[in-house]
């Protein structure tokens, strides 16, 4: 049995369980670590010049998108499929999961072609007057406080010409005058 270290400076060292000695050396400080002696005690992953691979896994998979025309292909040959675990050769052959083919044939009874295409995901684009009706009703609000406050003037205005005893004209007056 073999057991591989990783070092900071990412050489590897390999050392065989049965051959450990307290003398013996690991590969990477061998005198010699391109010897065939040592190359053949090496797994074929960690001979000279190979390369270690990135562990790091992507943040988010990438959601694969089957179009309509290969959504039906599938379908077709599952259907046509009446040889026993040949359905399964197919959705491993595809790697496809049961329930993609489930999905498939109730979108088709839904409506052929336009229903087996992808639907976008993520959020609805905003209807395109909604940003029209938030600006009205934003204008609706002030109007609203300036005609308060127009009428809250109108209002001190007769209560100031009440008190200097000054008459207001009223609107049959100010028209034939």
């Amino acid at each position: 049995m073999a057991k591989i270290k990783m070092r900071p400076n990412a050489t590897v060292e390999v050392v065989k369980m049965s051959e450990r000695r307290s003398d013996a050396r690991p590969v990477s400080q061998a005198k010699n670590p391109t010897s065939p002696a040592t190359i053949s005690r090496m797994p074929p992953s960690v001979a000279p010049g190979a390369t270690v691979p990135d562990p790091e896994v992507p943040e988010k998979a990438a959601r694969r998108r089957f179009t309509a025309e290969y959504k039906l292909r599938v379908l077709r040959e599952a259907e046509g499929s009446v040889e026993p675990g040949a359905l399964g050769a197919l959705r491993r052959r595809e790697g496809l999961y049961s329930s993609h083919l489930t999905t498939w044939r109730r979108q088709r009874e839904q409506g052929a072609l336009e229903a087996l295409t992808p639907k976008k995901r993520g959020r609805r684009a905003p209807h395109p007057l909604s940003r029209r009706v938030a600006e009205l009703e934003r204008e609706t609000v002030h109007l609203q406080r300036r005609l308060k406050q127009a009428e809250m003037i109108i209002e001190v205005q007769k209560k100031v010409s009440e008190i200097l005893g000054i008459p207001l004209k009223s609107p049959a007056d100010a028209g034939g005058a």
